[in-house]
């Protein structure tokens, strides 16, 4: 939590905690010279290679990372130093720019080289992303959260209204070698930014996760809820067609509207600019729609400006087109990270998070890589209509399977009590099997297992791995629910992450028990085999 004098509540407030203000402005610049490296890269491989195979290459060098890394990255987010963490990947970032100014001065880049540089670049955007949004409730008050995340979306969408065009006029004027440079100077910003906050030391926790353990927890709360699985499902869809256009676009600067690589990065400037009149238009578009309207129609206008980019237009009409792509584009990425954001619970918000990037950049490199493939069969214009259609039809098809609401009680109940136990209990030891002992009259009970299933998946998602009901057979009223957990320490820490949903839920099971006193609880540790 930042120690800076609280400000009044509002949009710009957690601009005047200085520590906040200080790392937000470093990271605009330095999104101004990651999106002014990305454009020096996209045009570079049109001298390299102008074919659409190697062209959509690079758009999947830079997202396959993310793809494989987002999880891992998400745990590491939660076990590392978060400052250190993101001087070292700024560090690698760095370095690999300075490789590409490197290459670009000397007239030694080929296709092979940049792509290699871009995958790398994208390992660090892997690694950078989820510490990132992590960090926000560490700048700020807990007040100014929901304003900060806004602040950086608004600094995310300057940075790419103003990267590209500058990118693209560098590289027009001074080639692709100073380009290059003016990312490697914004990473030396940031890096001095980050030196400059004193973040405070993490207090230790008895708690506290290992890699696996925490790896393991995030996977199996992504598995476990059906809400995350609708999200998930539902970006997978609108990405993997909507990259037909990001794949594709240089080709079309270049090849369909005739233009050089200072109008290829005024395009990716308005894509910026109608990012931010989309971020703007946002709340009144959210009187009028729910979150399944506001993504059916970032789905229908991005098929539109794919239509209109394959007719080859006049230049005033793409730069129009690619106005209302930012406006979609920013659109359906608010809608989908905001449903997410609503339904998880804080625990495991970084690690579901990076579930979520990870199906978002594995649906763009999916798709960045076939349509580069349809467009070396057909071409550019072609493959856009294929594409524009295609989206067309899956987003009205999956329009059908609608989007949570995200109105859960997520904040941690601490309803449980505190086992009882004969003697102190090692962390590490495990699996851990508790069993709940009910008592139900026979009338209740296919109401009350239909209850119990319910709360089967809020047990999966706050740690078990295995989950059961059975029954007495001497006695049908007495019947166990029971479940498994990895180890003493993952149980006690679902103590701390059942939440007030959760709690509800279980609530709705209990009120099928009979009798005054509560079930009973009992936890079985396992005894490891002793040889003799």
């Amino acid at each position: 939590m930042s120690t800076d004098t609280p400000a009044a509540s509002g949009p710009f407030a957690p601009l005047r905690q200085t520590t906040f203000a200080v790392i937000w402005v470093a990271t605009v610049l330095g999104n101004t010279g990651s999106f002014m490296r990305d454009v020096a890269s996209a045009w570079l491989v049109t001298d390299l290679a102008a074919g659409p195979a190697a062209v959509s290459l690079i758009q999947a060098a830079g997202t396959l990372p993310v793809f494989l890394l987002a999880i891992p990255a998400g745990v590491l987010t939660d076990i590392l130093d978060r400052r250190r963490f993101l001087i070292a990947v700024q560090v690698l970032l760095g370095c690999v720019s300075l490789s590409l100014m490197a290459m670009a001065l000397t007239g030694t880049m080929s296709v092979a080289s940049l792509v290699g540089l871009t995958f790398l670049g994208g390992i660090g955007a892997a690694l950078m992303g989820p510490t990132w949004q992590a960090i926000v409730p560490e700048l700020v008050p807990a007040k100014d959260v929901k304003s900060a995340v806004a602040l950086n979306s608004l600094g995310i969408n300057i940075a790419r209204a103003i990267g590209p065009a500058l990118g693209g006029l560098l590289l027009a004027a001074f080639g692709a070698g100073l380009t290059y440079g003016a990312d490697v100077a914004s990473y030396v910003l940031v890096i001095a930014a980050l030196l400059w906050w004193k973040r405070p030391a993490k207090a230790e926790d008895p708690l506290a996760e290992n890699f696996g353990g925490a790896f393991r927890a995030g996977l199996r709360y992504a598995v476990a809820s059906r809400e995350l699985h609708v999200v998930l499902l539902r970006a997978a869809v609108f990405f993997a067609f909507a990259s037909a256009v990001w794949a594709l676009l240089p080709l079309v600067a270049r090849n369909l509207l005739g233009g050089d690589a200072g109008f290829y990065g005024i395009l990716l400037g308005a894509v910026g600019l109608g990012a931010i009149g989309g971020a703007l238009l946002l709340p009144r578009l959210r009187t009028r729609l729910d979150a399944d309207g506001l993504l059916l129609f970032s789905a229908l206008t991005t098929a539109a400006v794919m239509v209109v980019l394959s007719l080859a237009p006049p230049r005033w009409i793409a730069l129009l087109a690619l106005l209302l792509l930012g406006t979609a584009w920013i659109v359906a990425l608010t809608t989908l990270n905001g449903t997410a954001q609503a339904i998880l619970p804080n625990w495991v918000r970084g690690r579901a998070l990076a579930v979520y990037l990870t199906v978002f950049n594995g649906a763009m490199t999916a798709g960045s890589l076939a349509w580069g493939a349809l467009a070396e069969v057909l071409d550019v214009p072609s493959t856009l209509l294929v594409g524009g259609a295609a989206l067309v039809v899956f987003a009205l098809a999956f329009h059908r399977i609608r989007l949570p609401k995200g109105d859960a009680e997520l904040q941690p109940s601490n309803h449980w009590p505190e086992p009882l136990l004969a003697a102190p209990v090692a962390h590490d030891r495990g699996p851990v099997m508790v069993l709940i002992e009910y008592r139900v009259a026979p009338q209740n009970r296919q109401a009350f297992v239909a209850a119990l299933y319910r709360l089967a998946a809020s047990r999966r998602q706050d740690g078990a791995y295995g989950w059961g009901i059975t029954e007495d057979a001497a006695d049908p009223r007495r019947m166990l629910e029971w479940f498994t957990v990895e180890s003493w320490a993952e149980h006690l820490r679902q103590h701390h992450r059942v939440s007030r949903a959760g709690a509800d839920v279980q609530a709705a099971a209990l009120r099928f028990h009979e009798g005054e006193a509560p079930p009973v609880v009992r936890h079985f540790l396992a005894v490891p085999h002793q040889w003799p």
